[in-house]
């Protein structure tokens, strides 16, 4: 497989965010403020990381 995990994650974590579509403005999703802040984070570190294996395991990505 060509992609590193943190390229699978990070695609694991769009997908979710696309697949809830918009946020309402009225309301707070915490789900979706909780997978917009890991994908903030991951685009933080290094692609070796440890913040990247546990965003894999906490989302399953393999």
């Amino acid at each position: 497989m060509g992609d590193s995990l943190k390229e699978r994650v990070r695609e694991k974590l769009l997908r979710q965010l696309n697949e809830d579509g918009a946020q309402d403005p009225d309301q707070d999703d915490i789900r979706q403020l909780s997978v917009s802040t890991d994908l903030d984070l991951l685009n933080t570190v290094a692609d070796d990381d440890p913040v990247v294996e546990e965003l894999a395991e906490r989302y399953l990505v393999f």
